[in-house]
């Protein structure tokens, strides 16, 4: 593990990144269900969902701040690891470094997406405008990302930074969903919202589990490139060492949406009891824990030397 503090505020700050994109994300799309679900909701349940949609509003404008923080200070952090000087003296090659060199380009334009993400932040949840805001900026977000990742070694627009784009993406709506629901749906656990919760678990579900098969196959591509085919390099390297603990947190993280999916989910359709409502959201929230050590896990496989390289 590299313990030089320039490597590790870097790590650190691009894990709180890809935390915040995928809180954004799943804030945003939260707070556009839970919209709907004040349209159509009965009188009695309308309040708690209102509730709910604020707090997603709020969360997801927290987060998108935060990004936007992350990404101008990793650029920043950058630029003191391409120049060479001091990190409170790197601001005097910051320009330089963001219209000058590819990685900082890549950290410019996805600083650019967070800022359009924090713009559809701010907007209602269900206007046009906003929808097409939050596409385009998070497509913008991870291709700037995946720019100055390890697949910006096979060029640019290559199949290899298409493909690290889409983990992305998927990665960061499977993650957000997740997350934001933690900290969203127990503004919903009331008896008189409970088909509102219902409802709306059921839809993160199967957002969820789309983005689940969209990150496994990408990130099955992303690891054998990355290990050039041989798993000996996942012993023998910080990269393989992170790679086989992201695994794990990814596999755990699987193993409890699969619980609230196939068991605890159908369950609380049939009871529609408090119980069984505690139980979604607690196996919820460990979801959401595995799934933010995953974020953790990729930033360091990010900064760390891949076992392709290793393996000459």
């Amino acid at each position: 593990m590299n313990d030089d503090p320039l490597w590790l505020a870097q790590t650190a700050f691009a894990a709180l990144a890809d935390l915040a994109f995928a809180c954004t994300l799943g804030a945003l799309l939260l707070a556009g269900w839970l919209s709907r679900e004040q349209a159509f909701a009965p009188p009695s349940a309308v309040l708690p969902a209102r509730q709910g949609c604020r707090r997603a509003a709020r969360g997801g404008l927290i987060a998108a701040i935060v990004l936007v923080s992350c990404n101008f200070v990793s650029l920043w952090l950058q630029s003191a690891a391409m120049s060479g000087v001091p990190i409170l003296q790197a601001g005097a090659s910051l320009w330089l470094v963001a219209t000058g060199t590819h990685v900082g380009i890549g950290w410019s334009v996805a600083l650019a997406g967070s800022v359009l993400l924090l713009l559809a932040a701010s907007g209602a949840p269900l206007s046009i405008s906003r929808i097409v805001s939050t596409v385009l900026a998070a497509l913008i977000v991870a291709a700037g990302k995946s720019a100055i990742g390890h697949a910006a070694d096979a060029g640019a627009f290559s199949f290899a930074e298409g493909v690290q784009t889409l983990h992305l993406l998927a990665t960061a709506a499977w993650g957000g969903i997740v997350i934001a629901g933690a900290f969203v749906l127990p503004a919903l656990d009331t008896s008189v919202a409970r088909a509102a919760l219902i409802r709306t678990v059921a839809r993160m579900s199967r957002a969820a589990s789309l983005a689940v098969v969209l990150v496994v196959l990408t990130g099955v591509f992303n690891a054998w490139r990355g290990a050039a085919g041989s798993l000996a390099t996942l012993t023998a390297s910080t990269w393989g060492h992170a790679l086989i603990v992201k695994i794990a947190l990814v596999a755990a993280a699987l193993a409890f949406g699969a619980l609230n999916r196939w068991s605890a989910l159908p369950r609380l359709q049939r009871s529609a009891s408090t119980m069984d409502a505690h139980t979604v959201i607690n196996v919820m929230r460990m979801e959401a824990v595995m799934m933010a050590g995953v974020f953790v896990a990729a930033a360091v496989l990010s900064h760390s030397v891949p076992g392709s390289a290793l393996a000459g």
